[in-house]
């Protein structure tokens, strides 16, 4: 099976380095030096890793073959694609390859059903998981522990518990009104008690793709 594992960014420097955008939880494994590349448009390649480095928070590397800042550029938003055994399992539990998540269905915990999984976005910090609605719409779950409790690939089954608004605007809205009605008075009982609360950290596993949050 055939995986996109990163998109190619901007050349960095005049010596054939450019950027690339991850889209693998395993990079060291994916874009190892030595690792041979299928591309789309696949006219670009194949292409051997020739080494990497992170820089500044963003990994470099370097292609056989590329030894100059204009034919670099010239891989710009190339998609990198590794050949994976549709068998093999992340090392981590809470980890899924996106393959593993698409077409499974969606429901919430009492059971309601929301749709499937046509595609998950990874963003610089947050994956989401975008949910085509038996409708024709489409919702976008950020895929954090809190609102995606459980992932059942044996079932084919994604349990959500989203948050007010999240499926349904209005929820939202209605959400909305009762916090201003009581915003006040929360106000008058701080002021008067002098003391204020701080709302709780929020820690995520970048690594698994999916988030978990603590308070």
């Amino acid at each position: 099976m055939q995986l996109v594992v990163a998109r190619i960014g901007r050349a960095h420097g005049i010596k054939g380095e450019v950027t690339v955008e991850v889209r693998t939880d395993e990079p060291e494994l994916r874009l190892g030096p030595g690792a041979v590349l299928t591309t789309e448009p696949a006219s670009a390649g194949p292409l051997t890793i020739e080494s990497g480095r992170v820089h500044s928070g963003r990994l470099l590397l370097r292609f056989e073959g590329v030894r100059d800042r204009s034919a670099a550029e010239a891989l710009r938003n190339i998609l990198l694609i590794a050949e994976v055994d549709p068998e093999e399992l992340p090392e981590d539990p809470e980890e899924f390859y996106d393959h593993q998540l698409i077409d499974i269905d969606v429901v919430t915990v009492d059971g309601t059903e929301v749709g499937r999984i046509s595609e998950i976005s990874h963003l610089p910090y947050q994956d989401l998981l975008i949910v085509k609605r038996p409708d024709g719409g489409e919702v976008m779950i950020p895929f954090v522990s809190e609102f995606v409790p459980e992932i059942d690939l044996e079932a084919q089954r994604a349990v959500i518990d989203p948050p007010p608004g999240l499926l349904d605007e209005a929820e939202a809205e209605i959400a909305g009104s009762r916090k201003d009605e009581t915003a006040g008075g929360r106000k008058d009982e701080a002021a008067g008690s002098g003391t204020g609360e701080t709302g709780g950290s929020r820690k995520g596993d970048t690594a698994s793709g999916r988030e978990d949050e603590s308070s």
